[in-house]
């Protein structure tokens, strides 16, 4: 057995050929690092661009990198609110999918957010369902040692989803934690914090131990004035909606990880439990204060790694395993609702079978249960002079068995009943159910070279081919060239494409009363270009000008059908996009640092030049940390959203541009090994808004003013 795993990892060996090609007294340049490193930290570095850890100004990708230390600063509570400092990249609440949090980059910008790559310690974390990341999801910060972004394709290195942009969470070990930490944090809306942090050292094995609690009623002002059922009540004349009402976005979650390593193994275990999570304006766009998601998910992710079985290679073995459980408890429309309905038990406008009155509401339970496993062999070789090469390979199987209870559709009504209480059907297993179990298996192999071929030149050139049981194939090419213009000048020059899979909705949706899915769906592809300047004139300021371009093609939308109700996914429309962003980072004394960026990009249908909705055209960022006494320090932000346009044909008003200001005091040691920090979100109480769907015609309201007091210790060790 030994024998087979040591062929198993030599393949790659074989591949690129063996042996010490880099001669005595020389020094392999990958292992070097920026001039200003010293100065700025772990900030200076980046490991998402290659696969391995690189000086950030070198690194062949547009890349950000928030510490530890900094989401402390910025009193950020989940990571939604780290990202929002990144340029060009804008969170915001879905229009279509319970307000969950979009990642909008680069003006691409869809409802399933499924174009960005979430990354926990490397490993995807996908929801194969709908794509994106699961429902709902978020993180707290407290066991997060740093968030690296890339903005712009990944997939010749991460494969799907990679398409435009990837986010890696890094969680802290046990050195960076080093003891015990216990925390808590209170504030507006009925919130609290809990956590707890420990790492140490047991038996040769490095030990870390997290756990993170989180809950909040949700902001009972951000009401919305009407939603989908104040268009039927019009239409049907009844008085049913709830609106005017507030959004539901109250939440708890538990989230625990577990991890052992030592020099060859790291094994690491996370959950997230959710319990009792608000639907936000509802699963239908009708406001729905009792509809609940609750969902289950762990992360089992087993790794090895070993440079001893031949010089100049090093091989990372790597097994995950992926599980999420979702129930979600919808009053998709409230009591009293009457309905035309056909006789096949769907909405029916035209020729109705009779009309409908669910004196409990339309009540629908939707549920599934899916895995995700994955195999992956990385080899490494820095055998040749000022050369690093990456070949990785491996298997992947995701699947899916969906579950539904429910008082409507296909199967259960056919119209020819006037009343309907809230007695429901389980569906589950038969043809009546929204989406069929499905699954799918992918294989992948990849290879990437860099190669410093002069003193201030290198270049990145790699591939990914990904084989999908349903789809078939795709190749993603990436090249990057950067240039050491001068000593502190580096010039960067990126092409690179990626793909986004259809996700098993998109493909496989059925008895759903609005969309429908389409098995011949082919995948989302982008080709984007880059030209990124990187000036450092001093090392304690940096500025960084990256321009893109890019043609996204084969975007996937719900087309409406003709003479129906219901809309089929389609590979719909292409897209263009051009724009830039900068950004500044200058310690302007050892007291105060100061960092700004502004973003601006135009995108729009390529076929009818109509301007892309909903993501906006411009951004700017501006944060000031001091330290005006040895123990205490301000934290000041400033996050300004413009341009945003609406969906061509939509009528309404211009959405506003908004501006945030939030502050953060924190006092360090108020006894020893204990911090406290006290912060307001949202300053001067704006009335902010994000986009709807034009059912919701006032626009999602975000946060008001909400103020947080929080406490932590360190156990001395």
């Amino acid at each position: 057995m030994k024998r087979r795993l040591s062929t198993f990892l030599m393949l790659p060996s074989l591949l690129l050929g063996s042996g010490n090609l880099i001669a005595a007294g020389e020094e392999n340049t990958f292992e070097q690092g920026s001039e200003f490193a010293d100065f700025f930290g772990e900030e200076a570095f980046v490991s998402i661009a290659t696969g391995s850890k690189k000086a950030i100004d070198k690194a062949p990708a547009v890349a950000s990198v928030i510490s530890a230390r900094e989401i402390k600063e910025l009193g950020a509570r989940t990571l939604n609110e780290v990202l929002e400092t990144v340029p060009g990249l804008h969170v915001a609440p879905s229009a279509l999918n319970r307000l969950n949090p979009v990642y909008s980059i680069r003006g691409i910008h869809t409802g399933y957010n499924s174009q960005v790559l979430l990354l926990i310690d490397g490993v995807p974390l996908q929801y194969s369902h709908s794509g994106g990341r699961p429902e709902l999801f978020n993180l707290a910060v407290a066991a997060i040692d740093r968030v690296e972004v890339i903005r712009g394709p990944g997939s010749a290195v991460y494969g799907a989803d990679a398409y435009s942009g990837v986010i890696n969470v890094i969680t802290k070990d046990a050195q960076s934690i080093d003891g015990t930490e216990v925390g808590a944090r209170v504030g507006s809306f009925d919130s609290q914090d809990l956590w707890l942090l420990h790492g140490d050292s047991w038996n040769g094995m490095d030990v870390v131990f997290s756990l993170s609690y989180q809950h909040t009623q949700g902001d009972s002002d951000r009401v919305i004035n009407a939603d989908l059922q104040t268009t039927l009540d019009a239409a049907l004349s009844t008085n049913t909606s709830l609106a005017p009402g507030p959004l539901s976005t109250g939440s708890e979650r538990l989230e625990t990880h577990l991890g052992l390593s030592n020099d060859h193994w790291n094994i690491k275990f996370w959950s997230w439990i959710d319990n009792n999570a608000g639907v936000g304006a509802g699963g239908a766009q009708a406001l729905d204060p009792n509809g609940v998601q609750n969902d289950d998910i762990y992360l089992v992710d087993i790794s090895y790694q070993t440079d001893d079985l031949s010089t100049n290679w090093n091989f990372d073995t790597r097994f995950s395993y992926y599980f999420y459980d979702s129930e979600t408890q919808f009053n998709l429309l409230p009591p009293g609702t009457t309905l035309p309905i056909g006789a096949s038990g769907n909405l029916d406008f035209v020729s109705p079978a009779g009309l409908v009155t669910f004196t409990d509401g339309l009540i629908g339970n939707p549920g599934a249960e899916g895995e995700d496993s994955q195999l992956e062999q990385e080899a490494i070789y820095t055998g040749l002079v000022n050369q690093r090469w990456r070949v990785a390979g491996g298997i992947r199987y995701q699947s899916i068995e969906t579950k539904e209870s429910k008082n409507f559709g296909p199967g259960v009504i056919d119209g020819s009943v006037a009343i309907i209480d809230d007695t429901l059907t389980d569906v589950t297993g038969t043809a009546f159910i929204y989406a069929p179990d499905t699954d799918r298996t992918i294989y992948y192999l990849s290879l990437q070279n860099e190669w410093q071929f002069a003193p201030d030149w290198e270049l990145t050139a790699g591939v990914r081919y990904d084989h999908y049981s349903d789809f078939g194939n795709t190749v993603n090419p990436r090249i990057a060239l950067v240039w050491a213009t001068s000593y502190d000048l580096t010039t960067k020059l990126l092409y690179g494409s990626a793909f986004r899979a259809p996700s098993f909705q998109e493909q496989f949706f059925i008895n759903n009363p609005v969309s429908l899915g389409n098995p011949n769906l082919e995948p989302e592809t982008i080709d984007t270009w880059e030209l990124a300047f990187n000036y450092h004139p001093s090392s304690n300021i940096v500025n960084t000008l990256s321009l893109f371009s890019y043609k996204a093609k084969d975007l996937i939308e719900f087309v409406p059908d003709t003479g129906a109700t219901t809309a089929t996914a389609q590979n719909a429309r292409d897209q263009d996009g051009y724009g830039f962003e900068w950004e500044t980072d200058w310690k302007a004394s050892n007291n105060l640092r100061i960092r700004a960026n502004y973003a601006w990009q135009h995108s729009e249908d390529s076929e009818s030049g109509a301007d892309t909705h909903d993501a906006p055209g411009q951004q700017f960022y501006l944060n000031a940390n001091w330290q005006f006494d040895p123990k205490w320090s301000l934290n000041s932000q400033l996050n300004w959203v413009g341009d945003r346009n609406r969906v061509r044909g939509d009528t309404r008003s211009e959405i506003d541009d908004y501006t945030l200001v939030n502050l953060s005091v924190r006092r360090h040691t108020l006894t020893p090994n204990l911090d406290l920090a006290f912060s307001v979100l949202n300053l001067f109480d704006e009335n902010a808004r994000e986009p709807s769907n034009g059912t919701i015609p006032n626009d999602y309201p975000l946060e008001g003013r909400s103020v947080w007091l929080e406490l932590s210790y360190r156990f001395d060790r």
